[in-house]
């Protein structure tokens, strides 16, 4: 008997086959776990400012302040931050960088004249991007 000292050339076809099958499913749904994790990253960049925010506003009565006031660093690997603080309301604002997808497009955190704090993505972000809490 001959002893089989290799694998044949099916034998290796095979497998190559079976490893593009499960990367040609895996990318996609690889890709959409990236753009879903910068999203949610982005809003753990600016929720950081929400206490500084509120304590500056009814603390301090304070209605100018920037980003530095509030312990944020502009800009993060991840984002752009911008805020506005009006009156007793303002926002908190991420404009998104990295993924083609998303870069660009934004995740803000609205605060209204009553002191509630509301998330809001930008519009043309797919809805199955967006993280917990968010409209």
């Amino acid at each position: 008997m001959r002893q089989q000292d290799g694998f044949t050339l099916i034998e290796l076809m095979i497998v190559v086959a079976i490893i593009s099958i499960l990367a040609a499913i895996a990318m996609p749904a690889y890709q959409d776990y990236a753009i879903r994790s910068q999203l949610t990253a982005g809003l753990a960049d600016i929720t950081g400012g929400k206490s500084t925010f509120e304590s500056q506003i009814i603390a301090n009565s304070a209605t100018t302040f920037d980003i530095t006031d509030l312990g944020l660093h502009t800009p993060t690997p991840r984002c752009d931050i911008t805020m506005d603080p009006s009156d007793s309301a303002g926002f908190l604002r991420c404009r998104l960088r990295g993924n083609p997808r998303i870069a660009g497009k934004t995740i803000e955190l609205n605060r209204n004249s009553s002191g509630r704090w509301s998330c809001k993505v930008d519009a043309a972000i797919d809805i199955k991007y967006k993280p917990e809490g968010c409209s």
